[in-house]
């Protein structure tokens, strides 16, 4: 995934509760739509133990609608509740990068 930089990394690192009813469903939801937002250049993420979900975004401002996205605000309230026992954001600009493929 090439972008433009510099871009923002928001890195959310989490781990969940026994309690997943709903929750593959909500974040499956939540990345189509989070996909549809202005600003938004990709995601990937990884879940083991611990869960790490990178988003990728144009600016800080387009970060900031994401978080109050009315669905979001909802999803970020019911992982509150009853899915995540911890967790952290991170907000980073991205300034450079380089990859590897074999």
């Amino acid at each position: 995934m090439k972008m433009n930089k510099p871009y923002y990394a928001v890195i959310f690192t989490s781990t969940k509760t026994e309690e997943d009813h709903g929750y593959a469903e909500m974040a499956q939801r939540m990345e189509a739509l989070a996909s549809r937002q202005k600003g938004f250049l990709g995601v990937e993420s990884a879940r083991e133990e611990i869960g790490i979900t990178v988003s990728y975004w144009e600016s800080l401002d387009a970060i900031a609608q994401w978080k109050n996205h009315t669905d979001h605000l909802f999803a970020q309230q019911k992982g509150i509740n009853d899915w995540y026992s911890w967790y952290k954001v991170r907000i980073c600009l991205v300034e450079r990068e380089y990859d590897f493929f074999k």
